[in-house]
């Protein structure tokens, strides 16, 4: 890594280890063992072993006959071995997760009796995990899928469980007990039953296992076609939503529908939002696909990253409210999961702040064995009925016997910080050891009655509700279509290409007729431009009238467009410095320094792994710079911008090299921010070509479609301190600003970035 650990991150890590926040980190400790150099290996019963490279064997100086079985140490090496996969989730079974800390902001007590939601001097511990939702353990980080968004709530009351995505409207059945959020706001499905279904046609086909973690093939277009429910979700799943930059550059919605009870009783219907402070970003979909090969755990590097350098990911949490009263008065069910409740007619109230501190201490025994369940909540929080939420709840918990045994919630990571106290025993995998002659209630001692409602006793609310038993839906659940029309209308221009172009993509991999000329009229049902654009690109019909009337309508907070950072910002944003011996020294150490002022992460990137000597500089050890890559080492896609520094030998060396060239052009084509100084405005034109391109002709810098040059350089251009503000003057002021807007979509829009090869 490019750069260190900041101290005061450590100190804060440290800190957490007291107090209620601490709790949950506090108690792991009496599981963890840190191994030095001064203990010894032993056996799993404790007794210390003098070689474990040698099975015990019949042998002399010449030969070497048969192993004996008696070796215990042996065979509990190969036994252990053998048993350590347990099954991996269904779904969501490539994740990564962090520990962290929930701070309540603003008091919710009009709604809710949960103290988590009511109490601003609580700081409690979580755990979060992030996950794709299609692929094995072993699939890339930067596939088209919905993200699952996992928190697990420590609090004094009990665990409580946010199972989502990144999505708003899509869980799925993950086989793992929390609150799961998703990284969209709605979901495939309206009702658990389809689980099996969906989950069986997104997965590989069954026939030959193919395609690993997509959904570009047969049976899931078949499927969503045919499911029309689905139609809104999958609008969500070709965005640019389902190919994050980065998880801590994600949304996370609960998805389901959940209901606050408040002191006097009242009953509040609530969906769960979690909005980053570095703002909505994704990745571009030819990026996407290079990462999947070259760098397949991008995702979970980067939040490893981020957190390891002390810039901890954060997000504001927020709750939509709708009294019980006004449950009908819109024009969808609220109960529906695959229908988003738009913010013009239920604000979000941003009460609260997610943060990630700590990264695991050891992957399995934290990440991959927590286990979450919507079932998990505390009082003043309840079910809905939300048809989805309620199969969850059974099918959550249900999944990890299968994967963990009955004794799940017992395993450290997964184990509450209050007491747990009642009456189940034994099972697989237990734990605890109880004390005493009574196992059951009532009992003639009084030992471990229920609590009553002073005591905080989970309270059930007193629904009444008439209706008849049937296997069917409520009229406004067989409504598909409206809201998957209010997405695409409310896209920037960039996202809706790139939707169509997705389309595009997925149907092109179907090579069953069927699937993709159906879909081709389907989404007639959707916007008329939509479908004929698709049609045209994948071969199939072309539609001439829309089926379907677009209402027009838009809403807000469904462009990622519109989650800027409060401020722009390159923090945590990885840079790299192209160079090659020759290099000016002035433009590199000056922009390298003022990078990390400002929270970047600068990496040297060069023609090799070793000393690369400055300008003027004798090429003896010490007088150059290591770099952290060399080219072929890494790629463009890596990083969020690129910078080169002048120097008449670097950039020779640079215009010869085919690799060098195709990181500028690659990065040009990804739409990133390029700053280049001195003779390195001659590389952009030779790398880029364009006449559009401005490039600058002295000591004035040029931006000009996020390329960003100055051709004469003076030590005072750069400065540690810069502002971020698009009306900035100097070099570093108009390069950190086209670093912190993310992408120069511009460059795309206006057909730039399809002129270079890459």
């Amino acid at each position: 890594m490019a750069s260190t650990i900041v101290p005061s991150a450590i100190k804060k890590v440290q800190n957490m280890m007291s107090g209620e926040k601490g709790s949950k980190a506090a108690q792991l400790e009496h599981d963890a063992a840190t191994p030095t150099k001064d203990d010894r290996i032993t056996s799993d019963f404790g007794v210390k072993q003098g070689n474990t490279d040698d099975w015990l064997k019949i042998v002399n100086e010449d030969s070497t006959g048969p192993q004996l079985l008696e070796d215990s140490f042996a065979r509990e090496k190969i036994h252990r071995f053998d048993h350590e996969r347990i099954p991996e989730r269904v779904v969501h079974a490539r994740g990564a997760g962090a520990f962290g800390t929930f701070r309540l902001k603003q008091s919710a007590e009009d709604v809710t009796l949960a103290p988590i939601l009511n109490d601003t001097s609580r700081e409690t511990p979580v755990f979060v995990r992030f996950s794709t939702v299609q692929g094995s353990r072993g699939s890339a980080d930067t596939v088209r899928d919905v993200r699952g968004f996992a928190v697990k709530f420590y609090t004094q009351e009990g665990n409580w469980d946010i199972v989502g995505n990144n999505i708003p409207a899509s869980p799925h059945n993950h086989g793992i007990s929390y609150l799961i959020l998703i990284s969209m706001q709605v979901f495939f499905i309206q009702d658990a039953i389809k689980f099996p279904d969906f989950v069986h046609a997104v997965k590989p086909e069954p026939h030959n296992e193919v395609p690993q973690a997509q959904s570009a093939h047969n049976n899931f277009w078949d499927f969503v076609n045919l499911h029309t429910e689905a139609t809104h979700m999958y609008m969500w799943a070709m965005s640019d939503r389902a190919v994050p930059r980065s998880y801590r550059m994600m949304q996370g919605f609960g998805v389901n529908t959940f209901v606050l009870i408040n002191k006097k009783g009242e009953r509040h219907f609530c969906k769960f939002h979690f909005t980053p402070q570095l703002g909505v970003h994704s990745l571009v979909w030819d990026e996407a696909l290079k990462l999947a090969g070259q760098d397949p755990d991008f995702h979970r590097k980067d939040l490893g990253e981020a957190i390891d350098n002390g810039a901890f990911p954060k997000w504001d949490f927020g709750i939509q409210v709708i009294p019980e009263s006004q449950e009908h008065d819109f024009d969808f069910d609220i109960l529906d999961a695959t229908k988003i409740w738009p913010e013009e007619l239920v604000p979000v109230r941003n009460i609260g702040e997610l943060e990630l501190n700590k990264n695991v201490d050891e992957y399995f025994p934290q990440t991959e064995q927590v286990a979450f369940c919507t079932a998990h909540m505390i009082p003043g929080i309840a079910h809905s009925n939300d048809p989805l939420l309620q199969g969850r709840s059974f099918s959550y918990f249900d999944t990890q016997l299968s994967r963990l045994g009955i004794n799940w919630q017992e395993l450290p990571i997964n184990r509450p910080v209050c007491p747990v106290m009642n009456f189940n025993r034994d099972g697989q995998g237990r734990h605890r050891i109880t004390k005493g002659t009574i196992n059951y209630w009532p009992n003639r001692f009084g030992i471990q009655p229920p609590a009553t409602a002073e005591e905080g006793a989970y309270p059930e609310y007193p629904e009444k509700f008439q209706a008849i038993k049937a296997r069917a839906k409520s009229a406004k659940f067989k409504e598909h279509f409206n809201q998957a029309q209010l997405f695409l209308n409310s896209l920037s221009p960039p996202e809706r290409q790139h939707l169509i172009a997705a389309f595009a993509f997925e149907l092109d991999h179907c090579d069953d007729p069927t699937v993709y000329e159906r879909m081709s009229t389907r989404l007639a049902d959707i916007d008329l431009d939509l479908a004929q654009q698709v049609a045209e690109m994948v071969g199939g019909p072309v539609p001439d009238e829309e089926t379907r009337p677009n209402h027009g309508k838009k809403a807000t907070k469904i462009s990622q467009a519109e989650f800027a950072p409060a401020s722009p910002t390159i923090a945590t944003r990885r840079v790299a410095l192209l160079i090659a011996d020759g290099y000016d020294p002035v433009a590199f150490n000056g922009v390298k320094s003022a990078l990390a002022a400002s929270g970047a992460i600068p990496f040297v990137i060069g023609p090799r792994r070793s000393e690369i000597f400055p300008a003027g500089a004798g090429k003896t050890p010490g007088n150059g710079v290591k770099a952290d890559h060399h080219f072929e080492g890494m790629r463009s896609t890596m990083f969020d911008a690129l910078f080169v520094p002048g120097g008449a030998d670097s950039i020779q060396t640079l215009s010869k090299s085919g690799r060098s060239l195709h990181w500028l052009r690659e990065a040009f084509g990804h739409l990133k921010a390029i700053g280049g100084s001195g003779e390195a405005v001659q590389l952009f034109k030779l790398a880029f070509g364009l006449p559009n391109i401005n490039i600058s002709q002295d000591g004035e810098a040029v931006e000009s479609y996020g390329v960003v040059t100055i051709s004469q350089v003076q030590p005072d251009h750069f400065t540690e301190v810069v502002k971020i503000a698009k009306e900035g003057t100097n070099f570093l002021e108009k390069f950190w600003f086209q670093i912190a807007s993310h992408r120069n979509w511009d460059r795309e829009l206006e057909g730039l970035s399809s002129q270079v090869a890459y």
